[in-house]
């Protein structure tokens, strides 16, 4: 049987962890600090839980640099239901957001005491004004526009562009910003993406430009980190909400990290105004267990939350301020182009054997996608399937393991998540060279 440090896993998610990370989690599993109880036995009210919570806070605050207090604060917020959860969770909040700011205008505008003047008037701007706007690069950015016209109707979502018309039906593309078809930000309630679509191995090459500067009256700017979570430098500023599921690059199943701009939680409304509005916005009071601004409240301790998964993600945030210091999360990015740059160059350099699935202008750092080629000649645009079977059977005989590619794209996909090492990133390099010249 191999060992943990002979493994290379390269899979999509749940996908590694640091190995000192899983060592002290188990520890804390069965006796965390001499205390005789399991860290998931203890209560997630306890001075624990609350020391737990602080540390993941301040770690974040650090590697991405933002502020917990102050004017521009954000709030970090620990929840459930994953990235999928949060795709309706960020919906019914900006759109929440947005009636609130209408509310708020028409109250000035025709005083109080007016209530029922007040709904019709924001009724009208919800039937003529509201749109949510969507760019739909990838699987996952598709699932949240579908969710998102579920929820509220398909009449409020504009997807501002879909990358699928600028590559032959397939996604693997972005298209150029000025190509987008985004909604008058003060008439959107938000704008969404998805920072890394884990399917389809497309990554947006860095923010939009056209988003830069956004103000507090203008839609909220929404992106989905699931896969690409701390492993790039960002500014916080530019973004209203960040989101993502912790079993990518911070930690295990179970927990769903939000950054959101404290200004916005006060916008919350009240949910007996959007009870009178069902009419024209049938789902967009969100369940009290995703409102932002109760967990906000609670300290992400509304309801039982799994201190021992926030724990590993602790370990891992605490892990990466010790292991860059300084260069903060600058320096993962730079080890994850690294580990990134050496697999594309090598499947470019064979590029007779291999196929990079999206263009180069949209690779993902994260999932890198590939097809393999028949031998010879053959159909442009085909794949050696059987060859592919075989390049799987024969990394795995090395330990290179979880290469197989998403259900819904097929081929090889090499997941390069935070924890993968450069040693195992060049195991498998070797693999591709050798395979090129003899599988």
């Amino acid at each position: 049987m191999p060992t943990r440090d002979q493994i290379s896993y390269f899979g999509a998610g749940p996908a590694p962890l640091p190995t000192p990370v899983i060592e002290e989690s188990a520890k804390a599993l069965v006796n965390f600090e001499d205390t005789g109880l399991g860290l998931s036995e203890i209560s997630h009210r306890s001075p624990t839980a609350n020391k737990i919570l602080a540390d993941a806070k301040s770690a974040l605050s650090i590697l991405y640099d933002f502020p917990l207090e102050g004017e521009n604060a954000y709030d970090v917020l620990f929840m459930q239901g994953g990235g999928t959860g949060e795709f309706s969770a960020s919906v019914q909040a900006c759109v929440g957001w947005w009636v609130e700011r209408r509310r708020r205008r028409a109250v000035a505008d025709l005083g109080e005491g007016k209530e029922d003047e007040v709904i019709e008037r924001v009724r009208k701007e919800i039937k003529e004004e509201l749109k949510v706007d969507y760019l739909v690069t990838g699987s996952w950015s598709l699932k949240a526009s579908q969710e998102a016209a579920r929820l509220i109707g398909s009449k409020y979502i504009n997807v501002a562009t879909d990358a699928r018309k600028a590559n032959n039906g397939k996604f693997g593309k972005i298209p150029q910003e000025k190509e987008w078809q985004l909604t008058d930000s003060k008439k959107s309630a938000m704008v969404y993406w998805c920072d890394n679509e884990t399917v389809d191995g497309v990554e947006m090459p860095s923010f939009p430009e056209s988003l830069k500067g956004r103000g507090e009256d203008d839609g909220v700017v929404v992106a989905d980190m699931s896969s690409n979570f701390v492993s790039r430098k960002l500014n916080v500023k530019d973004y209203g909400i960040i989101f993502g599921g912790a079993q990518k690059n911070l930690g295990i199943a179970g927990i769903t990290v939000i950054i959101v701009r404290r200004s916005l939680l006060a916008l919350t409304p009240k949910a007996d105004f959007l009870q009178r509005l069902s009419d024209v916005l049938p789902s967009a009071i969100p369940p009290v267990v995703f409102e932002f601004a109760t967990i906000a409240k609670n300290n992400s301790l509304y309801n039982t939350l799994p201190i021992f998964n926030l724990y590993i993600a602790t370990l891992v945030l605490q892990s990466l301020v010790k292991t860059f210091e300084e260069k903060k999360v600058s320096g993962q990015e730079e080890l994850a182009n690294r580990k990134a740059e050496l697999i594309y160059d090598t499947l470019d350099k064979y590029a007779d054997a291999y196929h990079v699935v999206p263009d180069k202008s949209a690779r993902s750092r994260m999932n890198i996608c590939f097809r393999i080629k028949s031998r010879g000649e053959g159909d442009p645009g085909t794949w050696d399937e059987a060859r592919e079977k075989a390049f799987l059977a024969s990394a795995e005989k090395k330990n290179l393991m979880g290469l197989k590619g998403h259900r819904s794209v097929g081929g090889i996909r090499a997941s390069n998540y935070n924890a993968v090492t450069m040693p195992s990133v060049q195991k498998l390099v070797a693999h591709l060279v050798e395979f090129a010249a003899t599988g």
